[in-house]
C-alpha cells in the first residue's frame, strides 16, 4: 500500500510542474497576478522575460518526466527510481531557486512550496533511505 501511494505522490508532484509549465507559458495563470518567471535573478536580464519564460517552462517539463518516471518505477518495481527521483527533486529544487524573481512576497505561488517538498524528498531518499521497497 506505502508504494502505491508513494509513487501515486510522485506522478502527482510531477504534474504539478506542467501547471508551471503553463504558467511560464503564459497558457494560463496559476494564480491571479502571477508573472514567474519573469524577473528571474538568474535569467532575466541575461536572456531577457520570453527566452526566460521557455526556459522555465522546458525546466518544468523536464522535472515533470523526471517524477513521473520516478513514480512509475516504483509502480512496476524498478530500483532506478530512487536515482531517478534525486535527480528530479535536485533538478526542481534549482529550477525554482534560479527562476525565482528575489521578491519575498507570494512565495508560495513562485515554488516554495515546492522547494520544501523536493527536499523533504531528499531527505527521505538519500539521508534515511525511505522508503525501502526492497527492490
Amino acid at each position: 500500500m506505502l508504494r502505491i501511494v508513494i509513487g501515486v505522490f510522485m506522478v502527482l508532484h510531477g504534474l504539478v510542474h506542467l501547471l508551471y509549465f503553463g504558467q511560464a507559458r503564459r497558457l494560463f495563470e496559476v494564480q491571479p497576478g502571477l508573472v514567474w518567471p519573469d524577473g528571474s535573478w538568474a535569467f532575466s536580464k541575461l536572456l531577457g522575460e520570453e527566452a526566460t519564460r521557455w526556459l522555465a517552462g522546458i525546466c518544468c517539463v523536464l522535472a515533470a518526466i523526471g517524477f513521473v518516471g520516478g513514480g512509475i518505477g516504483i509502480f512496476v518495481g524498478q530500483a532506478w527510481w530512487r536515482p531517478l527521483v534525486v535527480a528530479s527533486a535536485a533538478f526542481s529544487a534549482a529550477i525554482f531557486v534560479l527562476f525565482w524573481d528575489g521578491g519575498l512576497q507570494r512565495l508560495d505561488a513562485k515554488g516554495a512550496v515546492a522547494i520544501l517538498i523536493n527536499l523533504a524528498i531528499l531527505v527521505a531518499v538519500l539521508l534515511f533511505r525511505w522508503p525501502d521497497f526492497g527492490f
